[in-house]
């Protein structure tokens, strides 16, 4: 296992903060922060608490930081389909159903599909079968050349928009995972297509979807649970997708 300090200090240059910088925002002295980078000084419990918050730590990896620092995981890790989760899964089913017609997913730190609602299923015709087989990673489904890819008529900016948002979730959290899916995604063949110009461009980047009704046009939201303490609940979140204009939201009305 790797040395605490050795970790902060990752941590630390990842957030492209110096060691000033961090130990004025943490309240304890340059020197101090000095010398745990280095081993010089051991951190406690609690200091490496503080400096994980300070930096943003994920959950999973502030139990990783206290591991090598010698002490007990803090945060626990579970699934939605743990019992003691009754509450948050029947939580996530009804903000899922509450979009409804609208299509919602919930998905994991990988973006691996956890759950949908029924507005999703429709959307999904003419994906080849083996991506829709679980664990269905939603990503890959949108753009590998056999899932969603060839019906998204502004592909071009809609894959930009996806990678940028990777990017940034592997700058935070430095998830090798996630690092991979990004290659992955990189090597798919792609057009560059044409954007729908739907007004919205100067705005936000929207998914143009071809269908039986015609393009199909969604701005997306993303919604994450607020000061959880379980790994499991702080990776989760929610993808809603909004009509963008009224002509998705006639289509899509019952």
């Amino acid at each position: 296992m790797r040395a605490v300090g050795e970790l902060l200090r990752e941590w630390r240059q990842r957030r492209r903060l110096s060691q000033l910088d961090l130990a004025l925002d943490a309240g304890v002295s340059a020197r101090h922060l000095s010398f745990l980078e280095t081993g010089r000084s051991q951190p406690s419990r609690e200091m490496v608490v503080l400096l994980a918050g300070q930096l943003e730590v994920p959950l999973r990896e502030r139990n990783v930081l206290l591991l090598a620092a010698g002490f007990a995981p803090f945060y626990r890790e579970r699934g939605l389909g743990d019992p003691d989760f009754a509450a948050i899964r029947a939580a996530v089913q009804r903000i899922l159903t509450g979009h409804e017609p609208f299509p919602a997913v919930a998905v994991d730190r990988h973006w691996n599909l956890v759950a949908m609602n029924a507005g999703v299923a429709p959307l999904l015709a003419g994906a080849e079968a083996s991506l829709l087989a679980p664990p269905v990673n939603v990503l890959r489904l949108s753009l590998h050349p056999s899932g969603l890819a060839p019906r998204i008529a502004n592909l071009a900016q809609w894959r930009e928009h996806l990678l940028a948002r990777l990017d940034r979730q592997i700058a935070e959290s430095g998830d090798p995972v996630l690092a991979s899916l990004r290659q992955e995604l990189e090597s798919y063949p792609h057009e560059s297509g044409e954007a729908v110009d739907d007004g919205l461009a100067s705005l936000a980047v929207p998914l143009q979807l071809r269908t039986q009704h015609g393009v199909l046009s969604f701005i997306s939201t993303s919604m994450v649970f607020g000061a959880p303490r379980d790994i499991g609940l702080a990776e989760l979140a929610i993808e809603a997708f909004l009509p963008a204009d009224e002509a998705t939201a006639h289509a899509l009305r019952p």
